[in-house]
């Protein structure tokens, strides 16, 4: 029998690409943002998050550095920038909100989803097929893009900003068989990775609920940003009550937002779902010191089981 394909690849059809650039690029993001932009480098990429000043979120995303020379800009690789993977439908809301606090600072901020696409890379043999190192957020160039290691897990393999006309070209000629959306998603879910706004709440959710200490999306070294003081009070104060947990589903997915339930009292909200997989928001004293818990919308048994990544 052949052997089974273990690299797998897909372009995700709901990430784009917002294009920073100018001298102050870096540390205008860094007085915004959840992560340490002063880390991102041709070798690193991170995971972060754009928050209001109340701590709550708007906008996840990844950000690495742009090859050299690549893109169709006039300006392309003469400076440098950064590229940031984000919600497609939602970039014109992030490039606004990022713009409201430009001010004198030299950057220029481009929607850039027409020369980019975004690919999500995994499967066993993922990373060894790119000769990328076995750490979060190692990055390299795959052809005229960038490719890194997923800086939330490993497991999540790795993600590429390739440009978008030669993209699945380049995926194919790196020994990735083409996958699905739902595959990939599948195993986000059994994970427990949150995905934007479909697992988290616009202006309601924050980070550590779901999962952002864990999965590397804060630093807690760095200056002030935009929502920090929530942030570090929910830590340093233990105030998380409730956590994004992946669960499993015997019978039809929910909606998301559908109140899950145990013994009639709303413990849990259901988030994204794939199949029998997916996300829900679970009360923490509901578990009860225990690691997994049943629970039903209608007919429906969601069962959230605690990731082995997840420290609370």
């Amino acid at each position: 029998m052949p052997e089974p394909i273990k690299a797998k690849g897909l372009i995700l059809p709901h990430r784009g690409v917002l294009r920073i650039s100018g001298p102050d690029r870096v540390a205008f993001l860094q007085g915004l943002v959840s992560n340490d932009i002063d880390a991102v480098s041709p070798t690193q990429s991170i995971w972060s998050a754009f928050l209001t000043a109340q701590g709550k979120f708007l906008h996840e995303f990844f950000v690495t550095e742009e090859p050299a020379g690549a893109g169709t800009h006039e300006k392309a690789g003469s400076e440098g920038a950064l590229l940031i993977d984000c919600e497609a439908e939602r970039l014109a809301d992030l490039q606004r909100r990022l713009k409201l606090y430009k001010l004198r600072s030299q950057v220029q901020l481009e929607d850039v989803q027409s020369t980019y696409s975004v690919a999500a890379l995994f499967g066993d043999a993922a990373l060894s097929a790119l000769d990328l190192e076995n750490s979060a957020g190692t990055s390299a160039d795959l052809g005229a893009g960038r490719v890194f290691v997923d800086p939330r897990l490993i497991e999540m393999g790795a993600r590429a900003i390739l440009p978008a006309a030669t993209a699945e070209a380049v995926l194919a000629g790196a020994g990735f068989e083409l996958s699905a959306l739902a595959e990939y998603d599948r195993l986000r879910s059994e994970l427990g990775v949150p995905d934007g706004s479909r697992d988290l709440e616009i202006e309601k959710s924050i980070l550590l609920e779901n999962g952002f200490d864990e999965l590397h999306g804060v630093d807690w070294d760095k200056g002030c940003y935009m929502g920090q003081e929530l942030t570090a009070r929910t830590k340093y104060r233990g105030l998380v009550k409730k956590r994004l947990m992946p669960v499993e589903i015997s019978g039809t997915a929910p909606a998301p937002g559908t109140p899950l339930l145990l013994e009639g009292k709303e413990v849990g909200i259901m988030r994204s779902a794939v199949d029998s997989r997916g996300l829900a928001t679970v009360r923490l004293n509901a578990l009860q010191e225990t690691d997994s818990l049943e629970m039903h919308a209608g007919e429906t048994k969601i069962v959230a089981r605690k990731p082995s990544w997840m420290r609370t």
